[in-house]
């Protein structure tokens, strides 16, 4: 079974994983976005016009998760038991770090679904208040853990 993401030709293929057993599946993936204090102050104060603006990004990252094969070309359709979007704030430093969960018992890992819920979450942020701050900018964006699968646990050091 060749986990190559292109054929003998050269072209790119979908890997199948259909002779691979389930098992269960977990990423947790982030993403930090910089803004000015006012601006996460008006977040953490629900004070920012266009509503609760945590709320309707982990209410984006959720349905993102769910929808990163209609994204990435190449990645599985899987079956998501579990996502959760969290928020960590550094009020002095402008931050905002997201933390995406995804758990799913398949036969493939569950990567890109958090990485996807993390970037997608950020981006709703962005989106939420980009009216009242321009300079509002996303970092990096980064696979913290993962487990399940051959390959075992990896650990961002």
């Amino acid at each position: 079974m060749s986990f190559n993401h292109f054929d003998e030709k050269g072209q790119a293929i979908m890997v199948d994983v259909s002779a691979k057993l389930p098992t269960m599946r977990t990423a947790k993936a982030a993403a930090t976005v910089n803004l000015k204090i006012e601006t996460l102050t008006a977040i953490l104060e629900g004070s920012v016009s266009k509503g609760d603006v945590f709320g309707v990004a982990r209410l984006a990252g959720i349905s993102a998760a769910k929808k990163t094969s209609e994204l990435i070309p190449l990645s599985h359709p899987l079956a998501i038991h579990h996502v959760a979007v969290e928020f960590k704030t550094d009020r002095l430093a402008g931050k905002v770090t997201i933390e995406a969960t995804v758990r799913a018992y398949e036969r493939t890992g569950v990567e890109m679904e958090a990485m996807t819920a993390a970037a997608v979450t950020a981006l709703t942020v962005y989106d939420m208040c980009k009216g009242s701050d321009k300079s509002i900018s996303i970092g990096e964006i980064c696979l913290l853990y993962k487990e399940g699968g051959k390959s075992g646990v990896y650990e961002k050091k």
